[in-house]
């Protein structure tokens, strides 16, 4: 069977009955895949048109609309996360998102723009938060109860700065001595949140960057560097062998916590279908950004993101957005529309692309993500 029917029969097979579900919380660590708004209630700095097709506002997310966390929160019936650092308006009754745009898993060392809440900084204020509800009042309606930690979603969504900084090592061997440190530490996070409580742990694999309009801008079109598709060949290889790395180390993991679930979700496979074959699941445009300043090929320009406005060789021009987000894959060039996040959550759902399988419908009645 062809992917493109796999994922086809994934999208019409989930159970969207109503009722109860296993997991009471979720806990994210991530960047801004799956950042709901912790980074710009640390920096605000936000405009349109990011939110426009969901919220009709900005709302901290890099997308025009929901993200792939908030469809699994729908999915189990819970609220959207609210951001550890969103102090206003913010109920973590069920669970709590610590992720936060250009954040990395190891310690920042780069002279590219980065966010400070690294891995072990969004550990760190996991554990300050499960210090705080053991301690805190019941009645607090805000927090859940002491025994949540084990009976939550822990989800890790995290790594793509760590290897974007290191794409100019591919081929020099940088990149064989680097990716080790990013697995073992979210494998030692991993460990951390067991020691917490936490018993199940789904890691989503690293994105075919290769096939991002930010990557493949000033590819010439007829290198041999891009394949059939128009995707960079030897950036999606480097994702390949890092996510070969994460599974091994997760299944090395899933042997030492052998009362844990520790899961390795394939959201490459998913998302490189929807690059190489948007039109067979409803969508136009493949390598090519919604919003974005230049048009062409890939409509991006790295002088200029989404929303922003600045002079470029003396004339003011403004990144702006296409009318039907839904026709795309990528958004701005470097994130992924709503339309994409909501096919990959379709698979992620029904379970065919977890290693080891893991029957999600026997924890969950799931509910509508439309």
């Amino acid at each position: 069977m062809n992917t493109m029917l796999l994922l086809f029969i994934l999208i019409w097979s989930v159970d969207l009955s109503n009722g109860e579900c296993e997991f009471k919380a979720i806990f994210n660590f991530g960047d801004s895949n799956s950042d709901t708004g912790g980074f710009f209630s640390a920096f605000p700095a936000e405009g349109p048109p990011f939110g426009m097709t969901y919220f009709k506002k900005p709302v901290g997310r890099a997308s025009d609309g929901r993200l792939v966390i908030d469809f699994l929160a729908q999915a189990i019936g819970i609220p959207f996360l609210s951001p550890f650092l969103q102090s206003i308006g913010s109920n973590f009754k069920h669970g709590a998102n610590y992720a936060t745009l250009a954040s990395t898993v190891l310690l920042p060392n780069t002279s590219a723009f980065v966010s400070p809440f690294f891995l072990a900084i969004q550990l760190n204020q996991m554990k300050q938060f499960v210090a705080k509800v053991t301690e805190a009042d019941q009645k607090d309606m805000n927090l859940p109860s002491p025994d949540v930690f084990g009976k939550s979603l822990y989800t890790f969504y995290i790594g793509q700065n760590d290897f974007s900084s290191k794409l100019a090592d591919i081929g020099k061997g940088g990149m064989e001595e680097f990716l080790p440190q990013v697995v073992s530490q979210i494998v030692a996070a991993i460990k951390e949140l067991y020691n917490l409580g936490g018993r199940t742990f789904m890691v989503l694999n690293l994105a075919p960057v290769g096939c991002y309009p930010s990557f493949l801008v000033g590819l010439p079109h007829n290198s041999t560097e891009r394949d059939e598709f128009g995707c960079k060949v030897s950036y999606n290889n480097a994702v390949v062998n890092y996510n070969n790395m994460l599974k091994e180390s997760l299944k090395q993991t899933r042997e030492n916590l052998s009362d844990a679930s520790v899961i390795y979700v394939d959201t490459y496979t998913v998302l490189l279908e929807l690059f190489q074959h948007p039109s067979s699941h409803g969508l136009e445009y493949g390598t090519k950004a919604c919003c974005g300043y230049g048009g062409g090929e890939y409509n991006f320009n790295p002088k200029v993101y989404c929303g922003e406005s600045k002079e470029i060789d003396g004339k003011k021009v403004t990144a702006t957005a296409c009318e039907d987000p839904y026709k795309y894959v990528s958004w701005d060039g470097i994130h992924t529309t709503e339309a994409a996040n909501k096919l990959i959550t379709h698979a992620i759902l029904n379970g065919s692309y977890f290693d080891p399988h893991f029957p999600f419908q026997q924890h969950c009645d799931l509910q509508p993500i439309g």
